[in-house]
């Protein structure tokens, strides 16, 4: 059973996500995901200035007069929502997770995928996968992925994408679109990620939190990791400790985008205390430039 809780976040967040859809996103995901190739469509008459190598030559022979093929742009596509849902997700110093504001995105892009008549799936992991929902069409369904990302429990308290990747490389036998929702809180991914980047248009939407970037002047405080769970006490009155802690996070960032950058990866950075509305419109917008 689903609390009233559950069944109120899914339904606010519909309307909220569906009027973005219909008003920015619905076009713009169209634009940026083309279909994947061209797909047989009819016979007609050839006419004057028709490609002679589309001539159906059984047909033409039939009728006594050329007739050519005809195809169309193959528009349905498939998009696999792979969404990190370890512990680290569940971080948020403002009024949103990052593992909600994860959920919201997902949400955009699953219901701009059925106004475009794509499939849509889901895939939940950790250090394991969680849960797998098969691609299929429709507001019912997609309805259902929503409620998978807010009812799921990890059972793993790690990450590994990895081997989150490899799953869905396997899965997954046509080209397909494929949405990597994660803080990226793992270091050993780059060679699944690679080959994931090769086989499939893949997307990562990169999640940040900025109190993970900067420590607050709060005197001595014991410090959490959220996925090994070991503690350090820190002394974060110390501003040599604050500054510190920020290089290293800005230098973990930055390693990160530029590992993307060298490899030609799609990315979108959102944080939790800001709209996620201009980044993604900015990352359709260099898409369809791109064609």
């Amino acid at each position: 059973m689903i609390s009233k809780e559950v069944l109120k976040k899914i339904r606010k967040l519909e309307i909220r996500t569906k009027g973005l859809v219909n008003n920015i996103f619905g076009g713009e995901y169209q634009s940026a995901f083309k279909g994947q190739g061209m797909e047989f469509s009819e016979v007609r008459e050839y006419t004057y200035g028709d490609d002679i190598r589309q001539i159906d030559w059984n047909v033409t022979a039939r009728n006594g007069s050329p007739y050519i093929k005809v195809f169309e742009e193959e528009r349905e596509q498939t998009l696999m929502l792979c969404v990190d849902i370890s512990p680290s997700g569940f971080f948020g110093s403002r009024s949103q997770t990052k593992m909600e504001l994860s959920i919201e995105i997902c949400a955009v892009l699953a219901f701009s995928a059925i106004k475009n008549n794509d499939k849509v799936g889901l895939v939940l992991f950790t250090d394991k996968i969680e849960k797998v929902v098969p691609p299929k069409k429709g507001r019912t369904h997609v309805l259902r992925l929503i409620r998978e990302l807010y009812t799921t429990e990890p059972s793993g308290s790690r990450t590994s994408i990895g081997d989150a990747l490899a799953y869905v490389n396997r899965l997954l036998n046509r080209r397909s679109i494929i949405v990597l929702a994660s803080d990226f809180e793992d270091r050993e991914f780059e060679k699944q990620h690679k080959i994931t980047s090769q086989k499939h248009d893949l997307v990562n939407l990169v999640v940040h939190d900025r109190l993970e970037e900067q420590l607050p002047d709060v005197g001595i405080i014991p410090l959490v990791d959220a996925e090994t769970n070991t503690q350090q006490l820190v002394d974060t009155s110390s501003k040599a400790v604050r500054e510190s802690y920020r290089k290293n996070v800005l230098e973990e960032q930055e390693k990160l985008k530029e590992y993307f950058l060298k490899n030609k990866m799609d990315t979108v950075h959102v944080f939790t205390n800001e709209s996620y509305i201009q980044p993604l419109v900015s990352f359709f917008q260099r898409r369809i430039g791109r064609y």
